[in-house]
């Protein structure tokens, strides 16, 4: 957690010929916001950067996030040195949106504002190592 921006960051710089699009959430990305200053920084024109922000940490319990009383991601990216930064509250916003982003070709964060929900529990097929090692196995094959 708090370091997906920066996982997209080193696979966009190393495989420019890729579009890259990191997942991320409000509470992942609060945890490291001085991820936002580096990839201003690289400027990979490549790199889409999707937070869904549901303002709130629902992976352990739904406690509200800074978002919740007012803190504006895409504003601090903006702020940061993202040169393409939006926020969007519905389905058709964030399509049309995320399309704008893949063709643009420069840096973007797309904050996507979501309804805290989520399932009753977290469950994967893969435990989290072999998961990573499956990541790795995809990046290595699509090379």
């Amino acid at each position: 957690m708090g370091l997906a921006s920066s996982m997209g960051l080193g696979i966009a710089l190393t495989r420019p010929e890729r579009q890259v699009v990191v997942f991320d959430g409000d509470g992942s990305l609060l945890m490291n916001l001085g991820g936002l200053t580096t990839l201003a920084r690289y400027r990979p024109r490549n790199l889409v950067h999707v937070v869904f922000d549901n303002e709130s940490l629902l992976s352990v319990g739904g406690f509200p996030t800074a978002t919740s009383t007012g803190s504006d991601l895409a504003a601090i990216a903006a702020a940061a040195g993202v040169p393409r930064t939006a926020t969007v509250r519905t389905l058709d916003e964030f399509t049309r949106a995320f399309d704008e982003a893949l063709g643009a070709g420069d840096l973007t964060t797309l904050v996507a504002k979501v309804e805290a929900a989520g399932p009753s529990k977290y469950v994967t097929d893969l435990s989290l190592l072999e998961n990573r090692f499956q990541f790795q196995r995809y990046l290595a094959r699509s090379g």
